[in-house]
C-alpha cells in the first residue's frame, strides 16, 4: 500500500513540477493568438517583451519594447511605455514562459484595463513567417 501512494504522489509531483506550461487565460485579461496580436500591432497597440534582454537582442516584434519581467518591472517602468488607459500586448516566450501571463496579471493588479496576453509569444509569431526585428 505505501509503495502505491508513494507512486501517486510521485506521479502527481512530478507532473506538477514539470508542468511550467502558462495559463490559457489571465482573467481581466484578452488572450489573443498569433492573428489577432498582428492585428493589434498593425493598429499601433504598444507590445512588451517581458523576456530577457539577451533572448530580446536575438529576436522581437517589431517595435516592442523590452521591460523584463523579472528585472524592474513596475507600475513606474511600465507607465514610461504606456499609459494605464492605453492598449498593451504583452508577450514572452511561448506556452512553457510564464513570463506573459505574471505580467499581465500585475499591470491589471496596477489599474491598466485594456490587456492582452499573447499567450503563444515570439516563438509562435516567428514561425508564422512574421516580421521581426532584431
Amino acid at each position: 500500500m505505501k509503495k502505491i501512494l508513494l507512486r501517486i504522489f510521485l506521479l502527481c509531483f512530478s507532473r506538477i513540477a514539470v508542468s511550467g506550461v502558462a495559463p490559457v487565460k489571465v482573467i481581466g485579461a484578452t488572450t489573443v493568438d498569433t492573428m489577432l496580436a498582428k492585428g493589434l500591432l498593425d493598429k499601433g497597440v504598444k507590445f512588451v517583451d517581458v523576456r530577457k534582454p539577451e533572448d530580446y537582442k536575438k529576436g522581437h516584434i517589431p517595435g516592442a519594447v523590452n521591460l523584463p519581467v523579472h528585472d524592474n518591472f513596475t507600475s513606474e517602468t511600465l507607465s514610461a511605455i504606456v499609459k494605464k488607459n492605453e492598449k498593451v500586448v504583452f508577450y514572452c516566450n511561448g506556452v512553457r514562459c510564464q513570463a506573459s501571463s505574471i505580467a499581465a496579471k500585475k499591470a491589471l493588479d496596477w489599474g491598466w484595463k485594456s490587456v492582452f496576453y499573447y499567450r503563444d509569444g515570439f516563438p509562435v509569431w516567428k514561425r508564422s513567417g512574421l516580421e521581426v526585428e532584431q
